[in-house]
């Protein structure tokens, strides 16, 4: 009987068909179920791309995270069309630094439920006894990435020194190195063809003070009416009065001094500041003989009334001066006070302490001398009190002035200095301790006459005067960032940026001391804190240098060392909030030895200063961040600067 079955034929059609049947049903379930995941994947990948895109954009300019992962989620839902949201996740994973660039990685998991479960389940890739399908899809786009950077570089007169190692100046070293990087980063910016400005680079030159240029003496963030707290330390205009000269005084309204009385001229009713100053000093600049012609003097005259004898004389010369302008500004500016002296507040009128003062050094009270007869005679009796920069003819309104009524009394600027006058000794002047040329704002380096326009700016880089490495910071944070005075910056809270300020110096430090007790009691030198003896209004008897300084600082204590250490804490300061303001701080330190204890507490500052690498670890600890500082010699700088260069390309690489 079982042969018989197995020979048997009859049904054989029907029976194999349903034998046939399972796997063709199958086929068909599974190829249904295969097409929608594709259908279903792809609308996910589109999505999630689009999403990308739109997300980046909103990352750039400026959204916060969590906006931002909203966004993304919401775009990208609304983006899926035929696929249900409730089937999708989103995770969004930021740029791990958002004011720099790197990359915005966005995952999407579809969850597919197949129509014929559960073997087309198993068919499509899932365990055993699973029920839905599990798509994964990650999209990453790449922020775009541009840089800022700001070179502070010391040119104090110990860069004319030769650097360790090498038998060339520091300062030419600087140069060679400075160029070098600009040359590095700029030749990388020329293949980012779709960013405009990929790479910029501003120059800030300092010594005792920074030069910001003459062509901002009308800008309105500088302080055009003198309304600053500090527009008229030691500067007297009270003692121009109407009762001393009714056509020519002066009269303070609302804070404001004016120009009052008819011999002002043009200048009328104009406000008194140290622009005005530079304006309206003026000198006998030349001289002009005039030689009347002989006259005949008649020594015997007739009855008649007509000479009989007499002889010709030739009178005396007269002269006719031309007059000149004494001096113009040159650019430099002093340090606001405190808080504004050490960040990138914006200035403005409605805070006056905010605005930027230019500098101007007095005449200090030297040798008093005035010819009143010029006759090349003095005619007032000398007296000499030592100080350096007495570069104006003094003229004293009472018998015995003081050294501090010499140096403040205003009324001495508006008198012509006479032909002849001993000239002012090198240096000297109202532009006293400005000694740097002027400050280059950001330069689109892949543009050549940008590039070249900052090179040739390098090179004009000229030793000389004290340190002051925390203006020169202060300027370097104020050329990369958004606010006045230097606008050429991203804005501050653009992502896909990084602003950075790479400072340099060879020394501590530097403020020079002056002991002048008894005499005006400046205490110091003149420079960007203008002088130490003055106290700020409002602050008891505390100098603008030592505002916001702790008690290692003594208040009263008027030495190199202190007011050393009062620029330190200043530049910590200033290091502090420009890295919370998002920059990234480099520092550098030149021909420095830790043999040698002032030196090493000045690379310890630096150190301290600098920022943490986003990128290599302490070789002395991998679990910390290695910091952006580098102790170079005259013969490493070059290396080093190499290293700071891929430093700031690493900032345009994904991390």
């Amino acid at each position: 009987m079982i042969r018989d079955f197995f020979h048997d034929r009859r049904g054989n059609y029907a029976l194999m068909t349903v034998i046939t049947m399972v796997p063709l049903m199958g086929g068909v379930a599974l190829a249904v179920d295969y097409t929608e995941l594709v259908r279903e994947r792809q609308e996910t990948l589109n999505a999630l791309d689009a999403a990308g895109i739109a997300t980046a954009q909103q990352i750039v300019s400026g959204a916060s995270d969590d906006a931002v992962k909203t966004y993304a989620k919401d775009f990208f839902e609304a983006n899926l069309r035929h696929v249900l949201p409730t089937n999708t996740s989103l995770t969004v994973t930021l740029p791990n630094n958002n004011t720099g660039g790197g990359t915005l990685k966005m995952q999407a998991t579809l969850k597919y439920h197949p129509y014929f479960l559960p073997a087309a389940a198993m068919l499509l890739g899932n365990t055993v006894g699973a029920t839905d399908v599990n798509v994964v899809a990650t999209s990453e786009i790449r922020l775009k990435d541009t840089l800022e950077v700001a070179l502070v570089l010391d040119n104090s007169g110990s860069m004319s020194t030769l650097g360790s190692g090498t038998g060339q100046r520091r300062i030419d070293l600087l140069k060679n190195a400075a160029k070098q990087l600009v040359d590095t980063l700029a030749a990388q910016a020329q293949q980012m063809k779709q960013v405009s400005k990929p790479v910029q680079f501003s120059l800030v030159p300092f010594s005792a003070s920074v030069n910001i240029g003459p062509a901002h003496d009308q800008d309105t963030w500088m302080d055009l009416n003198g309304i600053s707290p500090i527009h008229h330390e030691d500067f007297d205009w009270s003692t121009m009065t109407a009762a001393n000269d009714p056509n020519k005084y002066a009269e303070k309204v609302g804070g404001i001094w004016y120009k009052r009385g008819d011999g002002w001229g043009d200048t009328k009713g104009q406000a008194l500041t140290r622009f005005s100053l530079y304006s309206d000093m003026t000198v006998e600049s030349d001289r002009e003989t005039v030689q009347p012609p002989k006259q005949y003097v008649c020594d015997v005259t007739k009855k008649d009334g007509t000479c009989s004898k007499g002889h010709w004389v030739t009178p005396s010369p007269t002269y006719v001066y031309t007059t000149s302008r004494y001096a113009s500004w040159q650019g430099c500016v002093e340090a606001r006070p405190y808080p504004y002296n050490d960040d990138d507040t914006t200035p403005t009128t409605a805070n006056p302490a905010t605005l930027f003062v230019p500098m101007f050094a007095p005449d200090e009270a030297g040798t008093l001398w005035r010819d009143f007869n010029r006759d090349g005679v003095s005619d007032v009796s000398s007296a000499s009190y030592g100080y350096s920069n007495n570069w104006w003819a003094d003229w004293p309104y009472s018998s015995n002035p003081t050294a501090s009524q010499r140096q403040s009394d205003m009324r001495k600027y508006f008198l012509v200095k006479p032909y002849g006058s001993a000239s002012a000794s090198a240096g000297d002047g109202p532009n006293a301790a400005c000694t740097t040329s002027p400050i280059t704002p950001l330069k689109d380096v892949t543009v050549a006459a940008e590039k070249q326009e900052l090179d040739d700016a390098i090179d004009d880089m000229a030793p000389t005067g004290n340190t002051n490495v925390p203006e020169g910071l202060a300027w370097g944070w104020r050329t990369v960032s958004s606010n006045e005075p230097f606008t050429e910056g991203r804005p501050n809270t653009e992502k896909g940026n990084d602003k950075v300020v790479i400072v340099l110096t060879d020394g501590a430090n530097t403020y020079s001391a002056v002991s002048d007790a008894g005499y005006a009691n400046n205490r110091s030198t003149y420079a960007a804190y203008g002088y130490t003896g003055l106290t700020y209004p409002g602050s008891g008897s505390v100098t603008r240098l030592f505002m916001n300084t702790s008690s290692g600082v003594p208040k009263t204590t008027y030495t190199d060392s202190n007011y050393t250490a009062a620029l330190d804490e200043n530049m910590q300061t200033l290091c502090a909030n420009a890295k919370a303001a998002g920059v990234i701080v480099m520092t550098v330190s030149l021909d420095l030895v830790d043999t040698k204890t002032d030196e090493k507490k000045a690379m310890a500052a630096l150190k301290a200063c600098a920022s943490d690498s986003r990128f290599r670890k302490d070789p002395t600890d991998p679990s910390k961040p290695e910091k952006l500082f580098w102790n170079s010699t005259g013969a490493t700088l070059s290396d080093d600067f190499k290293e700071i260069g891929n430093e700031l390309s690493n900032l345009r690489i994904v991390s």
